[in-house]
């Protein structure tokens, strides 16, 4: 990057964070169908922002990309640790550009990076008390060092919300600056001078300042620019890069000499999630202010070394960037709102005191406990941060060694990590989301009382049942959906349902188990099966399993050994019963009645030794977690509709000369026809898409293609483009490994099937993988050299943006 040879700088700062949606039993988001074509909405938002903004294009005017930029090289950004966590196993290559972008932002500015840290899970930090205060901050720096490699410098707060006490936490970790809204600001006076001026919002947002604390420890703030802040999330400004690169210019003044940092703090979502191709707004407006000599860019802690404060300001106590009324949103129905109309907030103060008052119990219940396990409980819990990012048996070994009162049983450590993950789903439930939007009973407040939920589920372990009292304050909160009523209902209908525990995990692997080879040590989620024996039978339409499973929590290392019985009778209807393991020749009876009563044909007397055998709960196929749940359902229907496309395709070629003459004499095809042949069509295009690039099978296709458009077929577009999307990624992974030519044969095959179907394939990704390896392969020989070009050319890319080493 240039010096700039004036006192002109711009900083663009990028708050990149989601709502937690993780399963709090299973520590894993499981899908979600609105976010589809994708798995669930972090996949989505990854896919539509975070990803994109690792490598952004910027195109010509031919709309040829001649350029890909890191935009977290050149912008200060935070990304929230329950975010990072999520990325580290599902978007690992993202988050590998993320981390480059601010290594290289170190190099440029003198150990600077762009990278902040992020109190740990988005609490309102003015609403929590001292100890949580401190955790959070010493949670966001420990994931911070863990993925960053480094100290953080500055730390967002979530919502920009405030208190002096919370910049007392800050400072007290070493935390140099945070970002805060110009509306924050109550008076300033110059450093040294007693005057205070009153600044009713209009602060100076072109310098920094400090605020000295109480203890004699000071922070820097920066106040972002909010019009431009505003246009960027609200008015659009981001569909045009030429406006953005001038908004910053604006905020100078050119006749003055005096150092002066034109800033803006948004969601970083708003560059390529809330606005499409906001990424590339974001990239065009950075490279025109990187060729502007007039102005430099800079992130806050370079800024902050070379031009440290020289006014000193007063917040406004209670206050954030997202609630007018300071900091009611988030215990008040003050009237901010996402836009429901009639619907009120009610429940956001019932809600607040609810969780309030379990905190409290929860609290006294770790100290009391605690004080059993650990040297001191609350310095313990600080010290969970290292267990959390790694949990592998040297990392809890090396925990309690430092953390635990000598040397301590495996009970003993069970009990001890069920206290401390008490501890930690106590802080989840405060997550700020829970009180943005409109209603209890919206996805966000649910997850929060599911954390509550899990917190109240763990105190039980040590003698202390807190939900009946829990549940009676959130009677109090009033839902808008009559179905609930109030947060009792919600909590009846929504929360409790979805708890987990050993048990369900083995009768989610127990049912599953009829349908999967057996493996003797596996996984599901955040737990650990062994296998110990499985036996299955089908008779007819009815399959039997019997076996004894191990499950052990990888959080908790809680462990259980059970014996299972599994009875399908067809269809969807699945009955599972467990019951603790007891002697191997007891077991092995169970086995050899239940099956004989099988293999003579009586499902029903196996059930009724079931019954008399398993007294306990019946697991069905509702208990078994939602995505094996739908491959179980997908099994069971496969049978049925293979019949339906058999019928169909049979009275399709029945009626296929029919079809024909109707297209011909242009009569519209009447619908149950038109049925049965799409479906026909669909499933063996499905089929053969999926097998590019096989011998025969584009021949296969476009025959397939001729036959439909005799008759107006229109094909199903959206399920054949992430088909070929990630074929056209599949072929192109194999480029580090197989003569390119016929690779790159095989990725014009699969385009010219797009094309054939007027279908427009993701291709970011492909771009990606084709660049990648044009910039580590040897520089190619004449003609192979033009076939690349040609393919860049196909995709999109310049024949320019193609680099050779050496």
């Amino acid at each position: 990057m240039k010096k700039s040879s004036s006192n002109r700088f711009i900083c663009i700062h990028g708050h990149f964070y989601q709502p937690p949606r993780e399963n709090p039993w299973l520590e894993a988001v499981e899908v979600q169908d609105s976010a589809f074509p994708y798995h669930d909405w972090n996949e989505r938002v990854t896919a539509e922002c975070y990803a994109p903004n690792s490598r952004s294009r910027m195109h010509d005017n031919d709309g040829r990309i001649i350029n890909i930029v890191n935009n977290y090289e050149f912008i200060s950004f935070n990304f929230g640790p329950t975010l990072l966590s999520w990325m580290s196993e599902y978007a690992p290559e993202a988050l590998r550009w993320i981390i480059e972008g601010d290594r290289l932002s170190c190099e440029r500015y003198n150990g600077h990076g762009n990278a902040i840290a992020q109190v740990y899970n988005h609490i309102i930090m003015p609403l929590a008390d001292s100890r949580d205060k401190e955790t959070q901050v010493k949670w966001g720096i420990a994931d911070f060092r863990y993925r960053f490699g480094r100290q953080p410098e500055g730390m967002w707060l979530a919502e920009t919300a405030v208190d002096t006490a919370t910049l007392e936490a800050l400072a007290a970790e070493g935390i140099r600056f945070t970002i805060l809204a110009s509306r924050q600001a109550k008076q300033c006076r110059p450093l040294g001078k007693k005057m205070w001026i009153a600044l009713d919002g209009n602060v100076d947002t072109r310098v920094p300042y400090f605020c000295c604390l109480p203890s004699g420890r000071k922070i820097a703030v920066f106040f972002y620019h909010g019009a431009i802040a505003r246009s960027v999330a609200f008015e659009g400004l981001l569909s045009n890069g030429d406006n953005f690169y001038n908004r910053f210019l604006s905020v100078f003044d050119w006749k003055e000499d005096n150092v002066r940092l034109a800033h803006v703090a948004t969601d970083g979502e708003s560059y390529g999630h809330h606005h499409r191709f906001g990424d590339m707004a974001l990239a065009y407006a950075l490279n025109q202010i990187y060729k502007d000599s007039r102005v430099e860019i800079t992130n806050y802690a370079a800024f902050l070394e070379q031009y440290p404060p020289q006014w000193e300001v007063m917040i406004h106590e209670d206050s954030s960037w997202s609630c007018v009324h300071g900091v009611e949103r988030w215990r008040a129905d003050c009237g901010c709102n996402t836009g429901h109309p009639g619907w009120h907030q009610g429940w956001r103060a019932p809600l607040r005191l609810a969780l309030d008052s379990l905190k409290e119990r929860l609290d006294r219940l770790f100290e009391l406990k605690g004080a059993e396990y650990f040297n001191g409980p609350w310095a313990a819990r600080n010290a969970y941060i290292n267990v959390i990012l790694d949990r592998s048996p040297e990392s809890i070994n090396r925990f309690f060694k430092e953390q635990g009162r000598g040397v301590m049983s495996r009970e003993s450590r069970v009990s001890a990590l069920k206290l401390l993950e008490m501890r930690r789903h106590s802080l989840l439930m405060f997550t700020s989301c829970g009180w943005f939007f409109d209603e209890i009973s919206g996805l966000e407040a649910t997850q929060i009382l599911k954390y509550a939920c899990r917190a109240i589920q763990l105190a039980r372990a040590f003698g202390e049942d807190l939900e009946g009292e829990f549940v009676t304050s959130l009677e109090k909160a009033p839902s808008n959906v009559q179905e609930y009523s109030n947060g009792r209902g919600v909590w009846e209908k929504i929360v409790k349902p979805a708890m987990v525990d050993l048990e369900r995990v083995l009768a989610h692997y127990a049912i599953s188990s009829l349908y999967h080879e057996r493996i003797d040590q596996d996984k599901i989620y955040c737990f650990d099966i062994t296998c110990h024996d499985i036996q299955v039978d089908s008779h007819g339409s009815s399959d039997l399993a019997v076996g004894r499973l191990s499950a052990s929590s990888r959080l908790t290392l809680e462990e259980k050994d059970m014996t299972y019985a599994v009875l399908h009778f067809g269809g969807l209807d699945f009955h599972c019963a467990l019951r603790p393991s007891r002697s191997p020749e007891e077991y092995e009876g169970l086995g050899r009645q239940l099956f004989k009563n099988f293999q003579d044909g009586s499902p029903g007397e196996v059930y009724a030794v079931m019954i008399k055998e398993f007294p306990e709960r019946d697991y069905r196929l509702k208990d078994i977690f939602v995505e094996e749940r739908r491959k179980l359902i997908e099994i069971a229907l496969k049978p049925r509709l293979e019949e339906y496309n058999e019928t169909f395709e049979r009275l399709a070629m029945q009626d296929e000369g029919t079809i024909r003459s109707l297209a011909g004499l242009s009569y519209p095809i009447p619908r149950q026809m038109l049925v049965a042949i799409s479906n026909g069509l669909d499933w063996h295009l499905v089929r053969a898409a999926q097998a590019l690039p096989s011998a025969g099978t584009f021949q296969a296709i476009s025959t397939l293609w001729e036959h439909g458009r005799s008759w107006n077929y229109q094909p199903y577009r959206e399920k054949l483009n992430r088909i070929l999307t990630l074929k056209l990624e599949e072929v192109l992974e194999k480029l580090r490994k197989l003569d390119p030519k016929p690779v790159l044969a095989s990725a014009h095959e699969v385009l010219e099937v797009a094309r054939m179907f007027n279908i427009s394939v993701e291709l970011w990704r492909s771009q990606n993988l084709f660049l990648d390896f044009c910039s580590e392969c040897a520089r190619p020989e004449p003609d192979l050299r033009k076939s690349f070009e040609d393919f860049a050319l196909r995709i999109g890319l310049s024949k320019e943006i193609l680099q050779w080493p050496g």
